[in-house]
């Protein structure tokens, strides 16, 4: 396999520094042509650009759109946000394949980047859609029945929705599996994170929402599952951690070799899955049905909650009200859903208005209309 040029956006947080860490154990797969982070960590930002030495390197949404559109095999976007969006449409604009980690791309601007996108031009990273990704390669586009997205369930599985309510910040990110930031670890425990990534399949897989099916897995070592029309179901099975979706981004189709360990056959393990409880969780029933809705809707989900999720830690909002407040968002909403007419300001101006009806309707003030 020939040597692979790479963009890497967002380069400091955990998805591109892992990504470097692949770069820096296969430096005859990877070559690292330009970096670029937010700026909140710029002394690791100067120390990877000290040691990789790419030909572009800058801070910031202008200098990740100027990254994206480069001369590359492959660009990596890892940045957290609706800053994502533009260079994930600037490296489509360019014709280059990207490994796409920033959620918001496809949330906030799914017809943009749909649209913008050619066939195979966008490679998952998120561990559920690379697990697809994977899977579907057992067999054709028509033999699909239907994508099987598995869920930690998060820290409150098994919780009734009355038993929520006392539910603290603290409790809310301890993850049984992972240490993630706040927001990500938030959304796992009220599943608003898998409601997110059935918009997300959706959009890659051109699959129905009703063709979309969640399930809890505890364990979380079957990372997604396709079930095909004679029954048979593929899932991809690996340790709960990034490595082996990025370094399928950075190669794909190909894989790379020691990317991680796998899984230890010879230890006796049980694995367990049972359904979403709806009335606990009804994260995911919330985001089909803005799915469903389209345009601007599933923005318009996202910018909602990531305000609830503040303010849920600032101490100003339940648990339960979390998903409760998107609903009532979503509700005040007039949904912008002619797709092909969609603009990138269209879209972040949803995202604005969410933000601020949320804060609004968490205040308990009039709505505006």
């Amino acid at each position: 396999m020939s040597r692979r040029d790479v963009v890497i956006l967002g380069s400091t947080g955990s998805i591109g520094t892992q990504a470097l860490d692949l770069a820096r154990r296969h430096p005859d797969r990877f070559r690292v042509v330009a970096l670029t982070a937010g700026g909140s960590q710029e002394q690791l930002f100067e120390q990877q650009v000290a040691e990789f030495r790419p030909a572009f390197a800058g801070l910031g949404e202008d200098a990740s759109v100027t990254a994206a559109a480069m001369a590359c095999d492959v660009v990596l976007n890892g940045i957290t946000g609706a800053v994502g969006l533009r260079p994930t449409l600037a490296a489509l604009a360019a014709g280059t394949t990207i490994a796409l980690a920033n959620k918001e791309s496809l949330i906030i601007g799914g017809p943009l980047v749909t649209r913008a996108a050619a066939p195979g031009q966008v490679v998952p990273v998120d561990s559920e859609h690379s697990a697809i990704a994977q899977s579907l390669r057992a067999g054709r586009r028509e033999e699909v029945r239907r994508l099987v997205l598995t869920a930690s369930g998060g820290p409150f599985r098994g919780r009734t929705p009355a038993q929520l309510r006392d539910v603290t910040p603290a409790q809310a990110l301890a993850h049984p599996n992972f240490a993630m930031g706040t927001v990500i670890t938030t959304n796992s425990a009220t599943l608003v994170n898998k409601g997110l990534e059935v918009i997300e399949a959706h959009l890659l897989f051109d699959v129905a929402y009703d063709d979309i099916e969640v399930v809890v897995h505890p364990q979380q070592l079957v990372h997604s599952m396709v079930e095909f029309t004679d029954g048979a179901v593929v899932a991809q099975i690996g340790l709960p951690t990034m490595m082996v979706p990025i370094a399928m981004g950075l190669a794909w189709p190909d894989r790379v070799p020691g990317a991680e360990t796998p899984v230890d056959w010879r230890q006796a393990a049980d694995w367990r899955f049972e359904p979403i409880d709806d009335d606990a969780f009804p994260a995911v029933r919330l985001a089909r049905e803005a799915g469903r809705r389209g345009g601007t809707a599933p923005a318009v989900y996202n910018a909602a909650n990531e305000v609830c999720v503040e303010q849920f830690h600032a101490g100003a909002l339940a648990f339960p009200d979390v998903v409760a407040t998107i609903d009532r968002v979503l509700a005040r909403h007039d949904v912008r859903s002619e797709e092909d007419d969609l603009s990138v300001d269209d879209v972040l101006a949803a995202d604005a208005w969410a933000r601020a009806e949320a804060a609004r309707v968490i205040e308990g003030t009039t709505p505006t209309s």
